[in-house]
């Protein structure tokens, strides 16, 4: 297995993938190198038989604090800097397999981001969110958070930077589950366990359609969800094999 810096990856034999930021002396800052190792890691696991569905979890009490600010001191490293923004977030949003985030402390700026960017997210008693870099100039990304918690309430997220935490974030949809201390990833595990249930082409084709169609209207979506699901998956099974009764 790929050794990492900035990361810590464990494949469980339930085919749970386990990605740890690994920074906890820096609440694990999202640096270059941390996006680059997630990237990496993320696309070897793509076509792994052995992983089916990643978790994303940070080490310590903090999940992620959000982007290293010390490189933005650096102009010789901007470059690298966006490059590796750039190709990192499209790494995790377009990931073709189930992603969970067990949001196990404070997750703001990049580290709300990538929290957003997961299908799920299953928090702790400690979690909280916000988009503090609202204040010192950097606008938040709010595309993916509105999908999730809609339009009103990611501009309010984004505009004031507030910090919202676990009942809340439960509240409004952005967090699944509010799991006690100590159960997180347990229980992250055990909602892999039961996705990975389902067939991996399944998975892999639903998973498709979460990243492309949104903003798409009811017939373009219908026909990807419905007839091309048909057509690729459900009829595809069933000359191979009757599919189950409920």
């Amino acid at each position: 297995m790929t050794s990492y810096e900035t990361i810590h990856v464990e494949v469980k034999d339930s085919r749970i993938g386990i990605l740890t930021l690994n920074r906890p002396d820096k609440r694990n800052a999202i640096s270059i190198r941390m996006r680059r190792e997630i990237s990496s890691c993320l696309n070897g696991w793509e076509d792994s038989d052995a992983v089916g569905l990643v978790i994303l979890i940070g080490q310590g009490d903090t999940f992620s604090a959000g982007f290293d600010l010390s490189e933005f001191a650096h102009p010789e490293r901007f470059d690298e800097l966006l490059a590796s923004s750039s190709q990192y977030h499209r790494d995790v949003w377009n990931f073709p397999k189930p992603t969970i985030a067990a949001v196990n402390g404070p997750a703001l700026g990049g580290g709300f981001d990538l929290a957003t960017l997961c299908d799920i997210r299953i928090g702790s008693e400690s979690c909280a969110f916000a988009h503090p870099e609202i204040k010192f100039g950097a606008p938040p990304i709010i595309t993916p958070l509105r999908w999730i918690v809609g339009e009103g309430l990611a501009r309010d997220l984004c505009l004031t930077g507030r910090r919202i935490l676990a009942p809340e974030a439960h509240r409004i949809g952005l967090v699944s589950q509010v799991v006690g201390k100590g159960l997180l990833l347990k229980r992250t595990v055990e909602i892999g366990m039961t996705i990975l249930e389902s067939p991996p082409e399944t998975l892999r084709f639903t998973k498709a359609y979460f990243a492309d169609n949104p903003g798409k209207g009811f017939e373009e979506s219908f026909c990807i969800e419905h007839d091309e699901a048909f057509r690729k998956i459900l009829l595809k099974r069933a000359r191979e094999a009757p599919l189950k009764k409920a």
